[in-house]
């Protein structure tokens, strides 16, 4: 069985990994999306009217509905998603499996 530091490290990776991710999405977000929207706006001439319609920024809004639901997973926002609640659910399934165990010794 691992340690408590062998546990530590091994969330802490986890977490590290998971804000890596947060991370490389953000920026592949902003960057391709800045390309998507100059690209739009030299193509319309640089008319601004004809520029700011909403079907030039579909990609970035639906992919920011991504994004947010992305951030919430990592941040823990919405406490569903939070490492807390995972920990307590863990330590209860624990608690109910160990629980049981010593009913049949």
């Amino acid at each position: 069985m691992k340690n408590a530091e062998d546990l530590k490290y091994e969330r802490a990776r986890k977490r590290v990994a998971q804000l890596k991710s947060y991370y490389i999405h953000l920026g592949v977000y902003v960057v391709i999306n800045a390309f998507i929207l100059a690209n739009l706006y030299i193509k319309s001439g640089y008319d601004n009217e004809s520029f700011w319609d909403w079907k030039n920024f579909t990609t970035a809004f639906f992919w920011g509905i991504g994004l947010l639901f992305h951030t919430v997973r990592t941040f823990g926002i919405i406490p569903v998603y939070s490492s807390k609640w995972e920990d307590r659910k863990i330590k209860e399934f624990m608690a109910r499996d160990k629980a049981e165990k010593e009913k049949y010794l």
